[in-house]
């Protein structure tokens, strides 16, 4: 059987498509299929292919030059088709990402070889007054749509009340999304490998609004106050597909039925992520020893 793989880039940014057609070009030579999508830089012998939910269908994975939004909408195609996304951070802290400019080529030739493994990372499944509405790989926000006005919301978890707050919105996020949206809100940083729904408000006026982790069984409500015309509301997944809320709506937020794969070229497991965790963010680890003092021990 053929291997085939979507390559899809940033377009709005040079560097995206010069990167993307350095991809094309050196798995065609490798006897991979490239696959685009339409409206997107074309390549010599690529397959171009609309972009819609059967982009990535029958492909092996999907290749992403850019950011993290780059990636997140990547993943609007690869989630359908059960197809691991891989990306290459051309942008700012590019989390999502599994590599850099200047690994560029070594991430390809590792590719060419199947030298990745594959995650399964939790998805949200989000509803508004009962319907299906969307679903969310980071998190899932009910947010005021003026800015010069709050929300008025009461909580909820598993059916049964928590608080009620004034605030600027409340974050529903998963353990990926906890270093995006969630994380400057000033939630935890949770591991990929703890399964756990996060709950975190954004500027509540209230005495208890803490951040909360919860059960991934767990079904999270936010109901905004009925009878408040004046506050506007609107459900954002993902920062991309956004849902004007009436007044008075009820969202829930569960686990997601269908995850996205990523797949990953380095360690996976908490390992992993901390050694993410320290890269991304520039954290300073100069002076750790680690477990030296236990070989000092035993010679002492």
């Amino acid at each position: 059987m053929g291997r085939t793989m979507l390559v899809t880039a940033h377009t709005g940014r040079d560097n995206a498509v010069r990167s993307a057609r350095q991809v094309a070009e050196r798995l065609a030579a490798a006897g991979i299929t490239v696959r685009t999508l339409a409206g997107e830089t074309s390549y010599p012998g690529g397959e171009e292919v609309p972009a819609g939910p059967a982009a990535a269908e029958g492909t092996e994975l999907v290749i992403v030059l850019g950011g993290d939004g780059s990636l997140l909408r990547a993943a609007e195609l690869s989630r359908p088709a059960k197809v691991p996304l891989i990306g290459v951070n051309l942008g700012h802290v590019g989390f999502l990402a599994e590599a850099d400019p200047d690994g560029l080529d070594d991430m390809v030739d590792r590719v060419v070889a199947r030298q990745y493994t594959v995650e399964e990372r939790m998805t949200l499944d989000v509803t508004v007054q009962g319907r299906d509405t969307g679903w969310a790989l980071n998190e899932a926000t009910v947010e005021k749509a003026a800015r010069e006005r709050m929300i008025d919301v009461i909580t909820e978890v598993d059916g049964r009340p928590l608080s009620r707050w004034g605030c600027d919105g409340v974050v529903c996020s998963t353990p990926t999304g906890s270093t995006a949206y969630a994380f400057s809100a000033g939630g935890p940083v949770v591991w990929p490998d703890v399964e756990a729904l996060l709950m975190v408000p954004i500027s509540a006026h209230a005495l208890f609004a803490p951040p909360m982790a919860v059960s991934p069984q767990s079904v999270l409500a936010v109901e905004l106050i009925a009878g408040d015309e004046l506050s506007g509301a609107v459900l954002w997944c993902d920062g991309r597909r956004k849902v004007d809320l009436p007044p008075g709506a009820r969202v829930e937020v569960r686990r997601g039925t269908l995850p996205v794969l990523l797949a990953r070229l380095h360690g996976p497991g908490p390992a992993g992520f901390t050694d993410r965790l320290v890269a991304k963010f520039g954290l300073p680890v100069s002076g750790w020893r680690g477990r030296s003092w236990e070989d000092a021990g035993e010679h002492a």
